[in-house]
């Protein structure tokens, strides 16, 4: 997906894995040579490349991942097959907040991916990197990996998590993640009743007599977290619902400061905490 007119543009990761060179072909024929790798997101299956020198390219409008419902129709657009250019298939979002874990075409290799949009909108080899549209044509996932196992099951990448690597991407010429520095557990109904905790979703920082959560010289431990805190909320966004703890910082750009609501002791907190950059 070209993301600006001056040839950012988004795709998988494993798309361009083991690429001598990388070409773009544009709907038209336009074709550009020696395209260049500027990043990738260290946790997840995303890559940015440039076009040099391109100016005013057709662009996908974003959307908002973080208000999508199951039922909701959407569309698949991709290279079907890497052969069937412009393949546009219709589906609904069947689920949210999916995990799996996903291999490249010869078994060699694997990934494991979360908070993945479930649809049944066909999606095949040749699809990754692709948009994954609602009714108004704005692009709420990236296309990136189908079952196996099963028929009408897809999965695309959440387009909010990716939205602050390219806005730190276009301000300074590199796609960096902001982080958090917590390690934290997912809550569901299950995990809240087997921990004994007074909410069912958010972030649990999850402790034991040998692990500490907030990693030393971290935004998180800088902000003033603590073990067994439960992050709730993001600038006033509900982990859960509309995405994971990573998705929902994934839309902002190191340096950016949030807001969090934390349950510490059964009571409510606001802490506001800026984020770092990730360092592999």
């Amino acid at each position: 997906m070209i993301v600006t007119s001056d040839g950012y543009i988004l795709t998988n990761k494993h798309v361009i894995d083991g690429a001598r060179s990388i070409s773009v072909i544009l709907d038209d024929g336009t074709t550009y040579e020696n395209v260049e790798l500027v990043g990738s997101d260290p946790l997840n299956d995303v890559a940015f490349l440039k076009i040099k020198d391109a100016e005013d390219l057709p662009t996908v409008t974003l959307g908002d991942s973080k208000t999508i419902n199951a039922g909701q129709q959407v569309i698949a657009i991709g290279n079907a097959l890497g052969q069937y250019q412009n393949t546009i298939t219709s589906g609904i979002i069947s689920g949210t907040g999916r995990s799996l874990t996903a291999y490249n075409s010869d078994m060699t290799a694997s990934e494991n991916l979360t908070d993945m949009i479930q649809t049944d909108a066909a999606i095949n080899a040749g699809n990754s990197g692709g948009p994954l549209v609602n009714a108004a044509g704005e692009v709420i996932g990236i296309n990136t990996a189908t079952s196996s196992d099963a028929d009408g099951i897809g999965f695309a990448i959440p387009i909010s998590s990716v939205k602050g690597m390219l806005k730190n991407l276009i301000a300074t010429g590199k796609a960096t993640r902001s982080y958090l520095g917590a390690y934290y557990i997912n809550l569901t109904p299950d995990v809240a009743e087997a921990y004994e905790l007074p909410v069912s979703q958010g972030a649990y920082l999850f402790t034991t007599s040998d692990i500490n959560p907030i990693a030393s010289g971290s935004a998180a431990e800088k902000a003033g977290l603590k073990a067994g805190d439960i992050i709730t909320k993001i600038n006033g966004i509900e982990i859960g619902r509309a995405g994971s703890l990573s998705t929902l910082i994934g839309e902002f750009a190191p340096g950016d400061t949030v807001q969090l609501t934390v349950i510490r002791d059964n009571n409510e907190h606001t802490i506001n905490l800026t984020l770092d950059a990730y360092k592999n």
